[in-house]
């Protein structure tokens, strides 16, 4: 693969695509022919990743119950997510967070079927049905050292940080 780095998980994927797509989108100052490339790559191991995870003892184990995520839907939300200023995209397990200043954006969060967690403060994407198994209520740290986060600035363009 020329652009993802051998990720093992659905997870470690969306991660990787996430940091390609902030780097290389053509709105964010890409080339278009690259895009579409990572956009080829993503989708073929998607394919080969979508029901493989790993746990919080570092485990790896496939999903019994197959994910309905698609490939586009995940590169289509990332791809709306990258132009709104001001916020800050997380990857936290399966899930996709948003915090920052995310009001001016709260009609285009609620159009890509995020939801807003007031005790967290922040948004949320999960696309499979998501039942809690537990009545313990964990709080947005709980959850990055839980499942691990990947949180990268939007202003990095090209691999330098714009101040």
């Amino acid at each position: 693969m020329k652009w993802f780095n051998n990720p093992q998980t659905l997870e470690d994927l969306k991660k990787e695509y996430k940091r390609l797509a902030v780097q290389h989108h053509p709105d964010m100052g890409g080339r278009k022919e690259d895009m579409q490339e990572i956009n080829n790559e993503y989708e073929k191991l998607f394919e080969q990743l979508k029901n493989t995870h790993k746990n919080a003892e570092g485990e790896f184990y496939t999903s019994t119950k197959g994910t309905t995520e698609t490939a586009a839907e995940f590169m289509d939300i990332i791809s709306s997510l990258i132009h709104l200023e001001g916020i800050a995209i997380e990857v936290c397990g399966s899930w996709l967070w948003v915090t920052g200043d995310t009001k001016p954006h709260k009609d285009v969060l609620k159009e890509l079927k995020f939801r807003w967690s007031s005790n967290k403060q922040a948004w949320y994407f999960h696309r499979d049905g998501y039942h809690k198994r537990s009545k313990r209520s964990l709080s947005l740290d709980e959850i990055r050292d839980f499942y691990g986060n990947e949180k990268i600035d939007q202003n990095v363009k090209h691999g330098i940080a714009v101040a």
